[in-house]
C-alpha cells in the first residue's frame, strides 16, 4: 500500500525520536538489557520510538499503544513481513522455519502444521503432559528448595520431546537432551555473531555451530527412521502428524499438498523444539515465584488445583506471563511505507510491537505491576494488550499447547505441594527471553491429607 498524501498531516514528520548512540553500543544495551533500556527509552521518548541498531538489522522502530500494535498485528501480512523480522533466528531454526518465512510460503507451513496443535491433538496430548509431569514431582521432597527454573527446564524439554518427537527410548533421550540444552542456553550478545557469519567459525560460535551440527544429525536420524514405520496413522506425535500431511489431503482441485521434506521437517520441528521448551518453562517459573510470593492468591491456585478448575490455573500463568514478559517485542519487516504512532515510517524498517510495554500500561492493566491473575477472568483484558503470543496471522501456532502444559502442571506441583520464596527475583535476559538471574528457588512443602 503507498501512502496517498491526503493519508499525511502535519504530524507525520521523519522518524520517531530515539537515542542517538553508536549502532553497536545501542545493540549491545538492547541485547543484554533490554528489560530495563526498553522502558528507560519509553519513559524517555514516548510510545513510538526508534533504534538505529547495527546494518544486518536497521532500524526498528517501537511500539507501545494498543492502537498501533492493533493496526500493526491486523494489516496485510504482505506489506508487514514478519519472517524478515526474525531473520535473526535464522542460523538457528533454518530457512525453513515457519518464524522466518512469509507469504505463500508461510501460509503452506502454516496450513500444514495447524492440525498438529488443534483442540483434539491437544487433547491427546494432554495424558502425556500429566504422566511426565507426575513423574518429576514424584522426586520432589518435602522441605526441599528447588531451582525452580532448572527443573521446569528439564520438565518442558521431556515433554516437548515425547510430544514433538514420540521418542521414548532412553538412550536416544540422552543423546537430545544435552544438545537440546546447549541449543538453548546461549548468551544474548551471541545474537550479534549470529548476524557476522565470519564469526561462524569462532570461539563460543564454533562451539555454538558444531553442536547444532549434532543435533540435526540426530534429528535427520529420526526422521529418516519415522518414515519406514508401518504404523504412523496410530501415532499421536507431532513428527509422524506432519510425515503424514501433505501426503493425501483429498483436496477436490485434484491437487494435494507436497509433503513437507526433511529439511523441512527439521526446520519446524527445531523450532517447536526451541520455542515451546524454554518459554514455557520460563513462563512456569515466573508463576510459580509469583504464586509462592503471594500466599493469598496460591491459596485460590490450590483450590482451584484440587478442583479441576484449569480456568484459575490458566489465569495464573497467563498473569505470570503479563508481569514478566518471557519474549520482549514481536517484529514486522515494512515492505511499504506505513503511518505508525503518527510517524510515516519508510520501507525496510522493522516495527516492534513491545511486549513488554504493552504489559506494563496502566491504560491497558489496572494495577500494572500488580499480580492479579482474576483479571483474565473478569473480562478486564482487553484486545492487543496480552501479546505473548505476538497477534494476527502470525499468532504462535503452539500457544494453545503452552497454556494447556502449563496450567497441568501447575496443577500437578499444586496438588501436592505449597511454594514459598524468600524474595522477589530479578530479570535477568538469556538468549532471547527474559529469566530470573537467580532462577527463582522456591521451598516445598507437602501438603497434608
Amino acid at each position: 500500500m503507498t501512502i496517498a498524501p491526503q493519508d499525511l498531516t502535519q504530524e507525520h514528520r521523519g522518524l520517531p525520536p530515539g537515542p542517538r548512540r553508536p549502532r553497536w553500543v545501542l545493540a549491545m544495551q538492547f541485547l543484554r538489557g533490554r528489560h530495563i533500556s526498553v522502558p528507560r527509552w519509553h519513559e524517555a521518548y514516548g510510545d513510538t520510538f526508534i533504534l538505529r541498531m547495527p546494518p544486518r538489522i536497521g532500524n526498528v522502530v517501537f511500539v507501545a499503544a494498543s492502537e498501533d500494535i492493533k493496526k500493526i498485528f491486523a494489516g496485510d501480512p504482505a506489506l508487514f513481513h514478519a519472517g524478515e523480522g526474525n531473520v535473526v533466528l535464522k542460523p538457528i531454526m533454518g530457512e525453513h522455519s515457519v518464524l522466518l518465512i512469509d507469504d505463500d510460503l508461510h501460509v503452506r507451513a502454516r496450513k500444514l502444521l495447524m492440525p498438529a496443535f488443534n483442540g483434539a491433538s491437544l487433547r491427546s496430548y494432554r495424558d502425556l503432559v500429566e504422566s511426565i509431569s507426575r513423574r518429576e514431582v514424584a522426586t520432589w521432597h518435602d522441605g526441599e528448595t528447588i531451582v525452580t527454573l532448572d527443573r521446569m527446564n528439564a520438565l518442558t524439554l521431556e515433554i516437548i520431546l515425547q510430544v514433538v518427537f514420540g521418542v521414548t527410548d532412553s538412550e536416544r533421550l540422552d543423546q537430545m537432551r544435552p544438545r537440546v540444552t546447549k541449543t538453548v542456553n546461549f548468551a544474548s550478545w551471541m545474537l550479534i555473531g549470529f548476524a557476522a557469519p565470519r564469526l561462524a567459525n569462532k570461539g563460543p560460535w564454533k562451539r555454538y555451530f558444531e553442536n547444532k551440527a549434532e543435533l540435526d544429525a540426530l534429528l535427520y536420524r529420526e526422521i529418516a527412521e519415522r518414515r519406514t514405520v508401518t504404523d504412523l496413522a496410530d501415532r499421536n506425535d507431532v513428527l509422524s502428524r506432519l510425515l503424514q500431511v501433505g501426503v493425501s489431503t483429498g483436496s477436490t482441485d485434484g491437487r494435494d499438498d507436497e509433503p513437507l521434506t526433511d529439511a523441512e521437517l527439521r526446520d519446524q520441528l527445531v523450532t517447536l523444539l526451541l520455542a515451546g521448551h524454554e518459554t514455557t518453562a520460563s513462563a512456569l517459573t515466573w508463576t510459580l515465584h509469583e504464586l509462592a510470593m503471594h500466599p493469598d492468591i496460591q491459596r485460590e491456585a490450590i483450590a482451584a488445583a484440587d478442583s479441576g478448575d484449569d480456568a484459575f490455573l490458566e489465569a495464573c500463568l497467563k498473569e505470570g506471563m503479563r508481569v514478566h514478559p518471557i519474549i520482549d517485542q514481536v517484529a514486522r519487516k515494512l515492505k511499504s511505507d506505513q503511518i505508525i504512532g503518527g510517524y510515516l515510517v519508510p520501507a525496510g524498517t522493522t516495527a516492534a510491537p513491545s511486549i513488554r510495554l504493552s504489559h506494563a500500561r496502566e491504560e491497558n492493566f489496572d494495577e500494572a505491576r500488580t499480580y492479579r491473575p482474576r483479571r483474565f477472568l473478569d473480562g478486564e483484558v482487553e484486545p492487543h494488550t496480552w501479546i505473548p503470543f505476538g497477534g494476527g496471522v502470525r499468532r504462535c501456532i503452539g500457544a494453545g499447547f503452552s497454556l494447556m502444559e502449563g496450567s497441568v502442571i501447575l496443577r500437578e506441583i499444586l496438588t501436592h505441594y505449597t511454594v514459598s520464596a524468600d524474595g522477589p527475583s530479578p530479570t535477568k535476559q538469556r538468549n532471547i527471553t527474559s529469566v530470573p538471574a537467580d532462577k527463582a528457588p522456591i521451598r516445598l512443602s507437602r501438603r497434608l491429607g
